[in-house]
Protein backbone atom coordinates (compact mmCIF):
# COMPACT_ATOMS: atom_id res chain seq x y z
CA UNK A 1 0.00 0.00 0.00
CA UNK A 2 2.80 2.42 0.88
CA UNK A 3 4.63 1.59 -2.35
CA UNK A 4 1.54 2.38 -4.44
CA UNK A 5 1.10 5.69 -2.67
CA UNK A 6 4.78 6.54 -3.16
CA UNK A 7 4.64 5.61 -6.86
CA UNK A 8 1.41 7.56 -7.34
CA UNK A 9 2.78 10.68 -5.69
CA UNK A 10 6.04 10.39 -7.63
CA UNK A 11 4.15 10.08 -10.90
CA UNK A 12 1.92 13.05 -10.08
CA UNK A 13 4.93 15.16 -9.16
CA UNK A 14 6.77 14.15 -12.32
CA UNK A 15 3.71 14.92 -14.43
CA UNK A 16 3.27 18.33 -12.81
CA UNK A 17 6.89 19.28 -13.42
CA UNK A 18 7.10 18.13 -17.05
CA UNK A 19 3.78 19.44 -18.36
CA UNK A 20 4.01 23.20 -18.89
CA UNK A 21 1.14 25.36 -17.83
CA UNK A 22 -0.92 26.61 -20.74
CA UNK A 23 -0.15 30.27 -21.44
CA UNK A 24 -2.97 32.76 -21.58
CA UNK A 25 -3.49 33.43 -25.25
CA UNK A 26 -5.37 36.72 -25.14
CA UNK A 27 -5.46 39.43 -22.52
CA UNK A 28 -8.81 40.55 -21.24
CA UNK A 29 -10.15 43.39 -23.35
CA UNK A 30 -10.19 46.65 -21.46
CA UNK A 31 -13.11 49.05 -21.62
CA UNK A 32 -13.18 51.32 -24.64
CA UNK A 33 -14.68 54.74 -24.01
CA UNK A 34 -16.63 56.83 -26.54
CA UNK A 35 -14.92 60.08 -25.62
CA UNK A 36 -12.63 61.73 -23.08
CA UNK A 37 -15.53 62.89 -20.91
CA UNK A 38 -16.52 59.27 -20.26
CA UNK A 39 -12.91 58.20 -19.69
CA UNK A 40 -12.31 61.09 -17.26
CA UNK A 41 -15.28 60.02 -15.13
CA UNK A 42 -13.38 56.85 -14.26
CA UNK A 43 -9.80 58.16 -14.58
CA UNK A 44 -9.57 61.88 -13.75
CA UNK A 45 -6.01 62.28 -14.99
CA UNK A 46 -6.44 60.18 -18.10
CA UNK A 47 -4.64 56.95 -18.92
CA UNK A 48 -0.89 56.69 -19.50
CA UNK A 49 0.87 53.89 -21.37
CA UNK A 50 3.70 53.70 -18.82
CA UNK A 51 4.80 55.48 -15.66
CA UNK A 52 7.79 57.06 -17.40
CA UNK A 53 5.86 59.16 -19.95
CA UNK A 54 5.58 62.92 -19.57
CA UNK A 55 2.85 65.25 -20.71
CA UNK A 56 3.62 67.45 -23.75
CA UNK A 57 0.69 69.79 -23.13
CA UNK A 58 1.96 71.44 -19.96
CA UNK A 59 0.58 71.29 -16.42
CA UNK A 60 -2.17 68.88 -15.47
CA UNK A 61 -4.42 68.79 -12.42
CA UNK A 62 -4.39 65.03 -11.88
CA UNK A 63 -1.86 62.24 -12.21
CA UNK A 64 -2.78 59.77 -14.99
CA UNK A 65 -3.65 56.14 -14.30
CA UNK A 66 -0.99 53.81 -15.75
CA UNK A 67 -2.20 50.84 -17.80
CA UNK A 68 -0.69 49.80 -21.13
CA UNK A 69 -3.67 47.66 -22.17
CA UNK A 70 -6.24 50.33 -21.25
CA UNK A 71 -4.19 52.93 -23.12
CA UNK A 72 -3.98 50.70 -26.22
CA UNK A 73 -7.75 50.23 -26.26
CA UNK A 74 -8.30 54.01 -26.02
CA UNK A 75 -5.29 55.13 -28.07
CA UNK A 76 -7.38 57.22 -30.49
CA UNK A 77 -8.13 59.68 -27.69
CA UNK A 78 -4.45 60.66 -27.38
CA UNK A 79 -4.46 63.62 -29.78
CA UNK A 80 -0.98 64.95 -28.97
CA UNK A 81 0.65 61.49 -29.14
CA UNK A 82 2.40 61.81 -25.78
CA UNK A 83 1.23 58.34 -24.66
CA UNK A 84 -1.33 59.80 -22.24
CA UNK A 85 -4.94 59.60 -23.39
CA UNK A 86 -7.37 62.29 -22.17
CA UNK A 87 -4.98 63.97 -19.72
CA UNK A 88 -6.53 66.67 -17.56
Amino acid sequence: MKKRLAYGLSFALLLAVTVPASPQVAHAKEKTYKNCTELNRDYKGGVAKSASVTNKGGKTKHKPFVSASLYEDNKKKDRDNDFIACEK
